[in-house]
C-alpha cells in the first residue's frame, strides 16, 4: 500500500467513459447511477481528488473500495472527526491519535457522541 504522502498515478487502463466506470464497478459488485459514474469518471480524467462525505452507512467507503478494485489502485482510507481541519487531514494524518480522539468521545460522551464527530466530518 503507498504511503500517504505519495500521489498515484492515473491508472493505465483509465475509463473510456462515464458508462465504461460504472460498467468496471458493476463488476466489482458496486451498482452506481449514471451521474455518480459521471462525477467519477471527471475526477479520474480530470486528475482530481473525489471527495465524499455523508452520513455513517450511506457507501462512501464501498464506493472508494469498489473503484479501488475496480481500477487495481491501493485505497487510502482518512477517518474524519471534529476539529480535525483539511491540513491536518492531508498533511499530519496519525491514524493512532484519530482513534484516540475517537475512543475519547465514545468514553465520555457513549457511542451517540462518536456519529457526531463522524457526521461533523473535515470541514477544513
Amino acid at each position: 500500500m503507498s504511503d500517504a504522502g505519495d500521489m498515484q498515478t492515473p491508472p493505465a487502463d483509465m475509463p473510456a467513459s462515464a458508462a465504461d466506470l460504472a460498467e468496471r464497478l458493476g463488476r466489482t459488485g458496486y451498482l452506481t447511477d449514471d451521474g455518480l459514474a459521471t462525477i467519477g469518471y471527471l475526477a479520474l480524467s480530470m486528475h482530481r481528488p473525489l471527495l465524499l462525505e455523508g452520513e455513517p452507512g450511506t457507501g462512501k467507503t464501498a464506493l472508494a473500495e469498489a473503484l479501488a478494485e475496480a481500477l487495481d489502485l491501493d485505497l487510502i482510507r482518512l477517518q474524519c472527526h471534529e476539529g480535525i481541519d483539511a491540513s491536518q487531514a492531508l498533511y499530519d494524518w496519525d491514524f493512532a491519535r484519530q482513534i484516540l480522539h475517537l475512543r475519547t468521545v465514545e468514553a465520555t460522551k457513549g457511542s451517540d457522541g462518536i456519529d457526531g464527530v463522524v457526521n461533523a466530518g473535515c470541514r477544513g
